[in-house]
Parts: structure tokens; C-alpha cells; sequence
């Protein structure tokens, strides 16, 4: 999606060769315009596809996946990293580990809220190792969900993940894949 890998090469800060700051349009300031269009364009992939819920991990990918929801008309499940005392009763639990923290988390959805009916489309920020997006995998199976793809704002192509997830047979949508990054430069695939 060019306007989102625009918005990359104008404000995008490349640390330590491998981690790409986004935060003053994706994951901690939110430009809404650019997840409006971001959502249209999943919309637009994934039409036809049956989608009833999306289903994204705490805590980045819930503002994307609430924006893009609005274009699909359903609702977003979020997974939790933690148990907190309002989710009461039975949960799918999966443990993930976290590039962007370093360690594990017990990530959690309650099954109220995902079951075999459901037809999910995975949101999430980031691709990168494949982590998060399996976790949320594992719950989906765990919940006897069926998954229509993943819609990922930024895959890091040069890292393992991306295939690693469509090794798995999952449709993966990216609306910027970065082939290689750097100090001062990054080129999309």
C-alpha cells in the first residue's frame, strides 16, 4: 500500500539495523486517516471471504483492528497478555514470546467470545518473526475457528515469519513488506 509505505520512508526510524519505530503514526500515536485506508484495503483483499470476527493480541494491534473492523462490520476480539479479574470463567491460553519485550507472555482470550462458527481475519502490526501471529493461530485452533488470512500493516520480509505463517497455509496481506532496512534506508519488497 503506498501511502503506508510513504508514511515508512517520511517517518520511519530505523534502530539497530532491526527495529523499525513507527510510533508517531502506528503504535503509540494513531493516525486514523492511514488505519481508515488500511482497514478499505483489508476490506477490499479479504471481500467475499466470510469474516465475522477479527481477532487481534494486546496491545498494538487493537487500534488497527478496531478501524479495520468498522469496514467489515464485525466485531474485534482482542487476546489479553495477562488474566485480568473481568475475565472470568474458561479461556484459550497460548504462551508467546515477544520480540519488541524480550520474554514470554501467557496470552488469553475468553471462550465466550471465539468458537467454531466464527470466521477470523488476523490483525496485527507487525510481522516479523511469526511469534504473535502464531499465537493467535493457536487459539483459533483452540477455539475451533476458522482463519480467512492475516492483515498485517508492516512485515519485516528479510525476517522469518511471513513464511513461516504461509508455510502453515495462511493467507498473509501486508500492506508494506520491507525487504531490507538499515541506518537511513529501507526498501520495500
Amino acid at each position: 500500500m503506498r501511502e503506508l509505505e510513504e508514511r515508512i520512508r517520511r517517518d520511519g526510524i530505523v534502530e539497530n539495523g532491526d527495529v523499525l519505530k513507527v510510533d508517531s503514526f502506528l503504535n503509540h500515536q494513531m493516525d486514523v486517516e492511514l488505519f481508515a485506508a488500511m482497514g478499505r484495503e483489508w476490506a477490499r483483499l479479504f471481500a467475499g471471504e466470510g469474516v465475522n470476527k477479527i481477532l487481534t493480541i494486546e496491545a498494538s494491534g487493537i487500534g488497527i483492528a478496531c478501524i479495520a473492523a468498522q469496514q467489515f462490520g464485525v466485531p474485534v476480539v482482542f487476546a489479553k497478555k495477562s488474566r485480568t479479574k473481568n475475565i472470568a470463567g474458561d479461556v484459550y491460553r497460548v504462551q508467546v514470546p515477544s520480540f519488541t519485550h524480550g520474554g514470554m507472555s501467557d496470552v488469553i482470550v475468553s471462550k465466550r467470545f471465539l468458537g467454531p462458527g466464527d470466521r477470523l481475519l488476523l490483525i496485527d502490526d507487525f510481522l516479523a518473526n511469526g511469534a504473535a501471529l502464531e499465537g493467535l493461530l493457536d487459539l483459533a485452533e483452540q477455539a475451533g475457528a476458522a482463519v480467512a488470512g492475516a492483515g498485517i500493516a508492516v512485515e519485516k520480509a528479510f525476517q522469518p515469519g511471513g513464511a513461516r505463517i504461509r508455510a502453515r497455509g495462511v493467507r498473509v496481506e501486508s500492506l508494506a513488506r520491507i525487504k531490507s532496512m538499515g541506518s537511513g534506508h529501507i526498501e520495500f519488497c
